[in-house]
């Protein structure tokens, strides 16, 4: 059962040689045709994920330059990517047919193999190449937790090429113990929200600026443009330390902004972080490629960090959280004039708008317990001056914890709330 097992994904670059590379990027071409040939014939005939394969395995085998089993691996995106559309065509939004354009390839057990010598040989459209993994010199680099743990396995993986770069994403499971199974999901609930201005905002008013970060990655993006326009094999090697640095450097604030979430979790005893869900989240904040890299990095960093310390980490859905106001429920696009600030029009209350948002994503999980046959709807959502449940509103801390203004319950208008 997939919920038996708990995942992770392990980021590195790959060093590759120039002919290693025209292999590759050959892959990623033939990757994109396959799975839009397999999505043209699929879309509009196939309703399940089971139907793709056997209608456009043959296609894709015939028409582009995959193997057998990245063909498979082809209409197995595909029927993701259709049934994905068909998910969001039931809850009324507008869906259009898939395309392929991102430089991406999925990888498996029979087309990735890791060896111990930090290698990873990888099928490409003509052969099987082995390149070295660019890890962190230091034996502690997070990814050896997996590569050199027995108990974590290999399994469905994706390269991703970026500027001149390769880097492997390489996802690993392990089995649950007996208590991550048994593990209740009631409890005090911290909700996290992430963006652009704001990297990572939570229930408690804890804020991660991402105002430099957003900077940094402007300028890594401006200076890649330039030694690519230059194309000279000096420019390329220049290219190559600066796609490090910027690797190395975004990597450190995650790893900073992940650990004051934890932190923040263990200071209010909370049981469970809430992030919304991160599929859409490039549609809803405007991220850049990079920055969308770094909100699902730093998820997974969470998730890690906060395991090892017995809290568990969720996604909810996304819809109206940054709308809503969490005092009366109210929920309308005026309600966020600026980026910045909320200004419910039915209440009035005002708060920072990421804030806001954060107390959504924390309340929309303390509310999904309410409806589960799996947990009693004992949730509360951890705010910086008290608790707060949906049935028994608001309880303060003990003092010690500064109030706030937005943590205070507001009078009810004359039609409630």
């Amino acid at each position: 059962m997939a919920d038996d097992y708990v995942r992770r994904t392990a980021i590195t670059r790959l060093e590759v040689t120039d002919e290693q590379r025209d292999l590759l990027e050959e892959t990623i071409t033939e990757w994109k045709r396959g799975c839009q040939i397999a999505t043209d014939m699929a879309w509009g005939e196939c309703n399940a994920k089971s139907d793709v394969q056997p209608l456009a395995y043959d296609t894709v085998r015939e028409h582009t330059d995959l193997g057998s089993q990245h063909a498979i691996l082809a209409t197995h995106q595909a029927a993701q990517a259709i049934t994905g559309c068909l998910k969001r065509r039931s809850k009324g939004k507008k869906v259009s047919k898939p395309t392929f354009t991102a430089p991406t390839v999925k990888y498996d057990t029979r087309t990735l193999t890791l060896f111990d010598d930090d290698t990873v040989s990888l099928s490409t459209t003509e052969s099987r190449i082995r390149c070295d993994l660019a890890l962190p010199d230091a034996d502690d680099g997070y990814q050896r937790q997996y590569l050199d743990a027995d108990e974590w396995s290999v399994t469905e993986s994706t390269l991703t090429a970026r500027d001149g770069d390769y880097f492997l994403h390489i996802g690993f499971r392990r089995h649950k113990t007996d208590a991550e199974r048994n593990t209740a999901e009631d409890g005090t609930v911290l909700g996290v929200d992430l963006g652009i201005e704001n990297l990572a905002v939570t229930s408690t008013a804890y804020f991660f600026s991402g105002r430099e970060l957003a900077h940094d990655l402007r300028e890594f993006e401006k200076v890649r443009a330039g030694l690519q326009q230059t194309g000279t094999r000096s420019a390329h090697r220049t290219l190559e330390r600066s796609s490090g640095r910027e690797f190395r450097y975004v990597r450190d604030v995650l790893h900073q902004a992940s650990n004051a979430i934890v932190d923040e979790a263990l200071r209010y005893d909370c049981d469970i972080i809430a992030f919304e869900d991160l599929t859409y989240i490039r549609d809803r904040t405007g991220a850049s490629w990079g920055h969308t890299w770094a909100f699902r990095t730093l998820y997974e960093q969470v998730e890690y960090k906060a395991e090892a310390v017995g809290v568990s980490v969720k996604q909810v859905g996304s819809a109206y959280t940054s709308k809503r106001c969490t005092e009366c429920g109210f929920t309308a696009d005026e309600n966020r004039p600026t980026r910045n600030h909320f200004c419910c029009q039915k209440c009035e209350s005002e708060a920072n708008a990421d804030y806001n948002a954060a107390k959504n994503i924390g309340m929309r999980y303390v509310r999904r317990g309410q409806q589960s046959s799996r947990r009693t709807g004992d949730s509360q959502l951890a705010l910086k001056s008290g608790t707060v449940t949906p049935s028994d509103g608001f309880t303060a801390h003990p003092e010690g914890f500064e109030a706030e203004f937005t943590d205070k319950p507001h009078p009810q208008s004359a039609e409630g709330a």
